[in-house]
């Protein structure tokens, strides 16, 4: 899919610079294309690169090489269509309540003060937190708190949600409810989204499509898998486990040469 790709990394080589010594490729002739209103996922073993392609796309580093594009832009450098929901809480404002966190960007915008009330309250019931709006971040669970972020970045109306495995600190009961949240949200908005994570489950739950990725250095993606499963979908489904074991079988490959290289080094 590149003819109507609303997000497109072309030939993208990136490495870090280094005063004394050129550094190794992290990501290598990175090609993705993403439609608008897609749901992708990458996946891949530690230190492949992922979290370098939602960093370039979110503006915060640029290419060495080949271009990353928003609908047929390029991406200069953060902006508000682009906003990114971390793995820690550490970005909530501790002496905010939890609709003055979701509600702070639409006052830096300007918006008047009962608008930005009905927005948040708005958006805390979308995520399911709602009465749950006075509290400040201390008195919120971590399941609640990144509720609280995702509110906060959907009622910014922001196109592009940019996903850093913001489960990945939860228990896993608490990280099932808020998948199913999220998959449920997100075809109701409509968002277009990138998604980080080392979890396949997880991929397979949330996904259009998933980029499993080879392992780094000089990384790309290596195999694309469409997630044709019908929604909401079942992890016990006989469907989703024999994906699951596609998908596996490709990452176990990348994980073995991560594990060689480790212990020859």
């Amino acid at each position: 899919m590149t003819g109507d790709a609303f997000i497109r990394f072309r030939q993208v080589d990136f490495r870090y610079t280094l005063r004394d010594r050129e550094a190794p490729f992290i990501l290598k002739e990175f090609d993705l294309a993403i439609a608008q209103g897609e749901f992708y996922m990458l996946l891949g073993p530690s230190g492949c690169g992922k979290t370098t392609a939602l960093n370039l796309l979110a503006g915060f580093d640029h290419p060495t090489a080949g271009e990353t594009l928003v609908d047929g832009a390029p991406v200069a450098g953060p902006a508000v269509e682009r906003v990114v929901i971390f793995q820690g809480d550490d970005s909530l404002y501790p002496w905010l309540t939890a609709e003055e966190n979701i509600a702070f960007a639409l006052k830096i915008a300007g918006v008047g003060a009962a608008e930005r009330r009905r927005k948040a309250q708005e958006y805390l019931q979308m995520v399911g937190l709602e009465g749950q709006g006075h509290k400040f971040p201390g008195q919120l669970s971590g399941g609640m708190k990144q509720r609280i972020q995702i509110a906060r970045a959907l009622v910014s109306e922001s196109r592009i949600l940019l996903m850093d495995e913001p489960f990945a600190a939860l228990d896993a009961q608490t990280r099932t409810i808020l998948q199913d949240e999220l998959a449920s949200i997100q075809r109701r908005t409509h968002r277009t989204v990138l998604f980080i994570t080392h979890d396949i489950a997880e991929s397979i739950l949330l996904a259009d499509r998933i980029g499993v990725m080879r392992a780094g250095p000089a990384s790309a993606i290596k195999e694309e898998i469409v997630v044709d499963l019908p929604r909401p979908r079942r992890r016990g489904a006989p469907e989703f486990g024999a994906l699951y074991d596609r998908i596996q079988s490709i990452l176990s490959e990348e994980v073995n040469k991560v594990l060689r290289t480790e212990r020859t080094s």
